[in-house]
Order: structure tokens, then C-alpha cells, then sequence
């Protein structure tokens, strides 16, 4: 029985007041838990307390099962630029075609057998299904390769044996036994035993596949291959269709690591795909259950919403301080040939790739990123060290852009949505002009009116003509213009100014003043011409270092009872401070 204050929160239908969702019309009933579809026979699992302290091997599948998802699958001249960037990026185990699928896979696994710059210790992998044809065709096409790993796969789950396959448990795993031992026969005849042949066995839909049944057929390929310590056997168990969280995954991954026979003698792969948009999280965690080895594809390509996304795993573990053991130091001209090979763009807010993924619009991210990017080189020089090799600790980067190749001018962008900080940023980092802490909002609202009236972002140099119409051009042009200007030091701590001012009309005014400083003499002088300005707050600046750098003054003052900001810009220091003067002047 309810209490009184769980009546009061809950009510009659036990949600609590505070969500007032309602049934969907959805007709989720027709659907089945992952629970009541396959056992995970997993007590006392430990891949939660477990910690990245090395990265997996990883195995690009772009050219096999990424390729299969193409609209216009690769020729070999795209498959071949893929498979350079492959190399070059550091990947020691490549899939690269499914041989007996077309002629142009078999042509493209040819071509890598007629090359002799494919590094030593870099593997070919091929991928071929449980039948006899299929298993020659695909051994004829690496005759000549070094080094090869051939993968062997069929279906185990419940609905592919009934549906697909139309065999029983014993029928589907004598038909693994006899592609298995097929193989192991064909690589006993291969040129005497040339090069080094290893392989590799999926049981497809193994996230759906009984535990104990895929258990067995597992150990029966590994006792077929001769699983030893010079030749691992490679079991890759597929998240083929993504159904579970990936908690899930980890412990089917866990109890197949703890229960596989000569365990030592395996190499426990994963393939985990994107249905849930959980790939990457399954991948990580099956790695922390046990796993040594990660298929997938770089910016997730694939059939439906993709494999799990090399780029974004190894990325991860560099920002946890984890070598990925790849180079993705230049980002953008690994995306470029991806998108080049697969014909398919990476969407901007791709995690590290991604064109927008370093950027920042918002004003309150805009100024935590510019204080920690201060902060950041200001703790670079005092351990004496480049900025690129200091401890990484800004605001809303997980990483330096810098580590894949991205330069800092994308970091901070402005539109209607952005403050003061975002501005500031870009007008220092590309023209040199650190504005004044208390300037920075009275510019901010100028930008923000810009912004909302045509509702586009600011380029920086949109930023720089805003800024220069708004204070720099009044101080040449404007109601009132200097014609004439002249000033002495009549005495230690005396100055004296003497000015001829054009008006609109064209009459001119002749006044002169005193002070104790050249810009105390010229405010006198303006007032005998009737106009009265008092300087509150002055600032001046070099936009950058060396005697002949130019010179920007701001003025904060008080006009005619308003209080205007001025700026001057000039490499004489004096000019620029009378052009500010003029420019708080211009726009009362």
C-alpha cells in the first residue's frame, strides 16, 4: 500500500507527476529483450574494473564490408589509394576483398601480389564464406602474397540456421568442420609453404548464437587449424546486427574469453556494427571483456548505419593518454580520401573528423576555450616547453586539434549566438587586437546586432570591417576631422596642443590647448571648439613585436554626457591616440 507522500508523487498510474509522457502508438510488443532471445550464462564478471592500458590490433574491413555497403563498390584504383592510406597510417592487418564475391575483388587481391613495397610485417586479409567453391576461388587469388590471413565465415544464429541456412545445430557446424578443414588442406599445398598463412573464423550473428553452441564450434575450427603458438587462430565473434547495450556484449565476450579452448593459442577478435548507435561503446567494452583485436571502419562506413568507427576508437584511447598505435596527425587528409574512395561525405559533427567538431558558436564556450587556450600557453612557457608538448587541459576540447592536423582559426566562430569572448578571440588571433576587458561587451552588443540582422556567421574578416567601420573609420572621417594638428613639450610635464578642425560644412575651427600630456592638451583644445570629452580609461597596444609595429589606443570616455569607447590605429602612438580621441568624438 502507497504511503500518502507516494500517492502524491506518483498518483494513480505509478509514473510520477513530474513526466507526463503517455503510451506511443509504436507497436513495440511485436519486438523481443535481447534476454529472452539468447542466455549470457556470465556470474562474476570483472570487465567493469578493468582499464585501457594498450591499444587492440586493429584491422580496417573498409575494402571488404565496407565496400560491400557502397552504392558504387571501389575499382582498384580507389581501392588501391585506400589501401596506401592503410599503409601509411600504420595498420599492420588490412581486409581487403572478398575475392570470390566479383572478378574486380579477385583482380584487386591480384594486383597486391604483383607489388613488392607492401611492408614485411603487414598482413592481407581475405574473406571468404563456408563453401568449397568459393574457399578455392579465394586461395587462387593470393598466390604470391607473403603474408595472408583468410577468413572463413558462416552464419550461427537460430533464425539464419532455420531461415538461411535450413540446417540443425550438428548439420551447420559439420558444414563449418569441412570448410574448415578445407582450408587447412589448400594452405598445406601453398607453394611449399611460402610465406606466412594464418586464419581466421567468424561465426556471423554471434551476439544472437546460443553461448554453449557457439563455444563448440569455436573449439572444434581451433582444434581443426591446429591453434599454436606460432600460428594464433583468429576467432571473431560479430555484433552482426547490434541488439543489446553494449554491457551485453562485454559479458558474451567475457565468458568466450574465460571458456575458449587453448586460449593462449587465440586471438579474440570483435566486429561490432551500428544498429543502436552503440558501436563504439560495444567495441570498447568487448576490448576491456577480453578482446585483442577490433574490426571496423574508419568514420564507421557499412552496411545500414555502419561498422563500429576505427577513427573514433583510436582517437579515444589517445584522449585517455593511450597510443593508438596509428597516425591520425593529419585528419583531414585521411577524411579526404575516404570520402574520395568511398563517395560518401563525413557528416561535420563527426567525433575528431569532423568539419565543425572543434568549434565553438556558443558565447559562454567561446570564453572558457579563449581563457583556456591563454592559460594553456602561459603553462607551456613556464615548463619551457613547445606548446604542442604540454599537458592538454581547455575547455571543451577533448583533444589539441593541433594533434590531427587542425589549426586553431576553426576553434572559435560567431553568430548570432556567440558573446564577447568569441570575438576578441578572432580579432587577436588574426589581426593582432586585444581588445580591453571592459571594451569586449560594448563591441560584443555591436556584433550581436550585426549577427541578428542577417542572421549569417561572421568571418573574421567580417569581424575586422565591422570593427574598423564602427571605431576606426570616425577617427579619420567623420563629423569633425583633424585638418591640422600640432604639439609641444613648452615644459617638463606641460604640453601644448594646437589643432585647426573641419566641420561637415566645411568651416573650419581653430583652437589650442594645455595639459599635462598630449592627450590632456587636445581634449582642452576640443573644448574650446565646444566640444567636451573626458578621457575615463586609455590603453594602447603593438599589434605585434618590433619597432616598426603598428600602434591601436583605445579610449574609453565620457562625450557630451554619453559614455563612447574610441580607437586609434597608427604606427606612430601619437597619431593613434588623437584618431581615438576623435573617434570617441565622431560617434557621440
Amino acid at each position: 500500500m502507497l504511503s500518502l507522500s507516494e500517492e502524491l508523487c506518483y498518483g494513480a498510474a505509478m509514473t510520477p507527476f513530474w513526466n507526463p509522457q503517455q503510451p506511443s502508438p509504436m507497436p513495440s510488443h511485436r519486438y523481443r529483450s535481447v534476454f529472452e532471445r539468447v542466455d549470457v550464462p556470465l556470474t562474476g564478471r570483472t570487465w567493469p574494473g578493468n582499464r585501457f592500458e594498450a591499444a587492440p590490433l586493429w584491422v580496417p574491413v573498409d575494402l571488404r564490408d565496407g565496400n560491400q555497403a557502397l552504392a558504387e563498390p571501389m575499382d582498384t584504383a580507389r581501392k588501391t589509394k585506400m589501401f596506401d592510406l592503410f599503409i601509411r597510417m600504420g595498420y599492420k592487418e588490412i581486409e581487403v576483398a572478398y575475392p570470390s564475391a566479383s572478378q574486380t575483388d579477385f583482380d584487386f587481391v591480384r594486383s597486391l601480389a604483383a607489388r613488392d613495397d607492401i611492408p614485411e610485417d603487414v598482413t592481407v586479409s581475405v574473406f571468404t564464406p563456408a563453401r568449397p567453391e568459393l574457399i578455392e576461388r579465394t586461395f587462387e587469388s593470393v598466390v604470391g602474397l607473403p603474408n595472408v590471413l583468410v577468413h572463413l565465415y558462416t552464419a550461427t544464429a537460430p533464425a539464419w540456421r532455420d531461415l538461411v541456412l535450413r540446417g540443425s545445430r550438428a548439420e551447420v557446424e559439420a558444414l563449418v568442420e569441412d570448410a574448415a578443414e578445407l582450408v587447412a588442406k589448400l594452405a598445406g599445398r601453398r607453394a611449399g609453404g611460402a610465406g606466412r598463412m594464418r586464419f581466421e573464423f567468424s561465426p556471423e550473428v554471434f551476439n544472437l548464437t546460443e553461448p554453449d553452441y557457439v563455444l563448440e564450434v569455436c573449439d572444434r575450427v581451433t582444434e581443426i587449424w591446429d591453434a599454436c603458438a606460432d600460428r594464433p587462430v583468429v576467432h571473431n565473434l560479430p555484433a552482426t546486427v547490434e541488439v543489446a547495450t553494449p554491457n551485453v556484449y562485454a559479458d558474451q565476450i567475457e565468458y568466450m574469453s574465460r571458456n575458449l579452448a587453448r586460449r593462449e593459442h587465440v586471438i579474440l577478435s570483435v566486429h561490432p556494427h551500428n544498429d543502436r548507435g552503440t558501436g563504439v561503446a560495444c567495441a570498447e567494452l568487448a576490448v576491456l571483456a577480453g578482446a585483442q583485436r577490433v574490426e571496423g571502419c574508419l568514420f564507421g562506413n557499412g552496411e545500414r548505419t555502419g561498422n563500429v568507427d576505427l577513427v573514433t576508437l583510436a582517437l579515444n584511447l589517445h584522449a585517455q593518454g593511450v597510443d593508438p598505435m596509428v597516425d591520425f596527425s593529419d585528419i583531414d587528409a585521411v577524411k579526404s580520401v575516404v570520402e574520395e574512395c568511398n563517395r560518401i561525405e563525413v557528416h561535420p559533427r563527426h567525433p575528431y573528423g569532423g568539419e565543425l567538431v572543434y568549434t565553438a558558436f556558443s558565447g559562454t564556450h567561446q570564453d572558457a576555450i579563449s581563457k583556456g587556450m591563454a592559460h594553456h600557453e602561459a603553462r607551456a612557457a613556464e615548463l619551457g616547453v613547445a606548446a604542442s608538448a604540454a599537458p592538454w587541459d581547455v575547455p571543451y576540447l577533448p583533444i589539441d586539434p593541433a594533434d590531427v592536423g587542425r589549426s586553431y582559426e576553426g576553434v572559435i566562430r560567431v553568430n548570432s549566438q556567440s558573446g564577447k569572448g568569441g570575438m576578441a578571440y578572432l580579432l587577436r588571433t588574426h589581426y593582432g587586437v586585444d581588445l580591453p576587458k571592459d571594451f569586449q561587451p560594448v563591441f560584443s552588443k555591436v556584433v550581436q546586432r550585426a549577427t541578428d540582422e542577417h542572421g549569417r556567421e561572421m568571418e573574421p574578416k567580417d569581424l575586422w570591417e565591422l570593427f574598423r567601420a564602427t571605431y576606426l573609420a570616425p577617427g579619420e572621417d567623420g563629423a569633425w576631422t583633424l585638418a591640422e594638428s600640432g604639439f609641444e613639450e613648452t615644459a617638463p610635464g606641460e604640453h601644448h596642443a594646437t589643432v585647426v578642425l573641419n566641420r561637415t560644412d566645411g568651416s573650419d575651427v581653430r583652437v589650442a590647448g594645455s595639459g599635462n600630456g598630449p592627450l590632456s592638451a587636445l581634449t582642452a583644445a576640443l573644448a574650446e571648439a565646444g566640444i567636451r570629452i573626458e578621457v575615463l580609461d586609455y590603453t594602447q597596444q603593438a599589434l605585434k613585436a618590433g619597432v616598426d609595429s603598428a600602434a591601436v589606443c583605445y579610449l574609453r570616455c565620457r562625450v557630451e554626457g554619453r559614455e563612447v569607447w574610441g580607437v586609434g590605429l597608427d604606427t606612430s602612438v601619437l597619431t593613434a591616440t588623437v584618431r581615438a580621441a576623435m573617434s570617441a568624438v565622431n560617434q557621440r
